[in-house]
Order: C-alpha cells, then structure tokens, then sequence
C-alpha cells in the first residue's frame, strides 16, 4: 500500500439475533453480495455487524445493512433479489426515506413497504392525490403497490369498494369468445391482481368481498356511463387502452373516490400503438391539480436480477432503433 493510500477502518453495527440471521442470508449469501459489490469484509461475531473497507465502500455497505435491517424491524422478510436493490440504491445514492404510506399485512404476517426510493415515493403519492399514474417496466411493484394500498384502504372502511379494470386485448382474443360466466372470463386477464389481493387479504375474503361487491373486477369497457363514487379504482395495464377508453374511465370518478394508473408504454399490443391513450393522458394532464405521476426505471426493478438485466436489454434495442 503507498504511503499516501487511505487507511481501511473497521465499524461494528448492533443488530438484534432475527435481524442479524436475515442481512447475513443463507449460508451468509446476503454479507457475501455486499462483500463483492463494495470490496468490504464484513463478520458477524454477534450482537451485529462488524465491516472493514475504506471510508466510501464502507458507508455504502452500512447503508444497505442499515436499510435491510429496519426493513426486517418494520416486520417485513428479505431475500436476495431485495439486498440486490438495495445494493443498487446505495450506489447511485438513492435510498427510499420516509415511512410513506400506509399498507397492510401480508396474510403471511409480512410488512408491505417500500424497497426503492421510487416505489417510497410511488406510496407517498397514493396517499395524497386523488389520481396517481405509476409507470415503468414489469417488475417495478406499481401494481402491487397499488393493489396493497387499495386494499389497506377497503379493510380500514376508507373506501366502500376496491375496483380493479383492465383492457382485455392480449393476445388478440376477445372476451365474448371466452367459456364461462363473467368471472371465468376475466379472471385469467386479472392473475396478478387476483394473487396479489390473495397474499393481502387471503383468498377467502376475497372471494367473500367480491360476492358482496366490495370488490369488483372488470373489463374497461364495463366502466361506460358509472360514476364510481366513494371506491379506489385500480387501472391495470393502461397503456392498451384507447385514447377514448381513456377518458372514458378518467371520467369515472365520483364523490370520494380515488384512482390509479399503472401501465407500461413500452408493451403496447393494441394493433395501433399510437392510439395509446396512456401518453396522452400523461401529457395533457401534466400539471393538472390533484395529479401525480411515479416513474420507475430499470433500477427499480424488484423481481428476479435477471429481470432488470432483460429490461436494460430491450431498453437499449430501443435507443439504439
């Protein structure tokens, strides 16, 4: 080492025996992540923590052991794909703060809570305009999110309905051609919906919530001339609706109701992409009062590691055409 070469220093963090077992991981898989990606070196001699690394290596390795463990004592449980994203943060200097809003537990007794700085904000927002657009590539949490914090609102009594639509266009089919009653039709263009309120509220107060109408899941189209009053209404997959389905559904809202917007305009399948009412309606309603848009990025991306490198591929191919 040359003379002039700062010095490596070592700093001890106390962690309670639950919070310890869940930064180190399996077989200590989470410390050794954080060890390769700041060239720290990081022990666990109990009590806590103990991180070796020169000064700036050594902070960011802090922030992300400090980040999982109040994640793990607000309730919530890590794997790797969340210590990745916090790795993440920490590098480009971009933690979530705050508590943000307000969401319910898991049926597996897990806290929902922010895990980007862009998903605190995305929370943030929701609580506090009556219409949100959460845009961003899959894997980002804009659905979830939005699922977990309408169904927060439904059990605490804040709303009296949690509504959920979608244009039914994927893979060119048409509801009309599908077997079954209303449900059966739907529901498999509404998995993700449908899994994530199953892990908030379990599947059978689900079901028991929807045969009383305190939940209702829907094509877009059935939202024509409703005035949607004193609901939270969930529209999914908006970037596959028409300019006209747009406002259309933007209209719906009534006394006390509140919305959100979560698309894609990357993954567009409408056979004319241009009349994708998604843009549009972000850009007109650019600074209108009561409005608010969060946008994720690559970064954000909460899934599997592989998912972000996929994104950041495309992303690229479509810089690069």
């Amino acid at each position: 080492m040359s003379k002039g070469a700062p010095k490596a220093e070592t700093e001890f963090i106390a962690l309670p025996d639950s919070a310890l077992r869940a930064v180190a991981g399996p077989h200590s898989r989470h410390t050794a992540l954080i060890e390769d990606a700041f060239k720290v070196l990081i022990e666990t001699p109990g009590g806590g923590v103990s991180i070796a690394g020169h000064g700036r290596d050594r902070s960011r390795a802090r922030e992300v052991i400090e980040t999982l463990a109040g994640r793990i004592d607000g309730g919530e449980t890590i794997g790797e794909g969340d210590v990745r994203v916090a790795i993440t943060a920490a590098r480009a200097g971009d933690f979530p703060r705050g508590p943000g809003a307000k969401t319910p537990a898991t049926k597996r007794g897990q806290g929902i809570g922010p895990k980007t700085a862009a998903q605190a904000h995305y929370l943030d927002i929701l609580g506090r305009h009556d219409l949100v657009f959460g845009i961003g590539p899959a894997g980002t949490g804009k659905t979830f999110l939005a699922v977990a914090h309408g169904a927060g609102l439904l059990m605490r009594g804040e709303v009296d309905r949690l509504i959920v639509t979608r244009p039914a266009v994927e893979a060119g089919e048409k509801l009309g051609y599908l077997p079954g009653d209303l449900y059966e039709k739907v529901d498999p263009y509404m998995a993700p919906v449908l899994e994530a309120l199953g892990d908030i509220m379990g599947p059978e107060r689900v079901r028991r919530s929807r045969d009383k109408g305190e939940i209702e899941i829907a094509p877009i189209a059935f939202m024509r001339g409703r005035t949607l009053s004193h609901a939270y209404v969930i529209v999914d997959e908006a970037q596959n609706a028409s300019r006209l389905q747009m406002k259309m559904v933007l209209t719906r809202i009534g006394e006390g109701a509140r919305m959100v917007v979560t698309g894609d305009p990357s993954q567009i399948d409408l056979v004319n992409p241009n009349d994708s009412g998604l843009a549009h309606a972000l850009r007109i309603l650019d600074g209108v009062e009561g409005v608010a848009v969060a946008k994720f990025e690559a970064k954000d991306v909460v899934r599997h590691p592989l998912v972000e490198r996929i994104v950041r591929a495309y992303d690229a191919d479509s810089a690069r055409k």
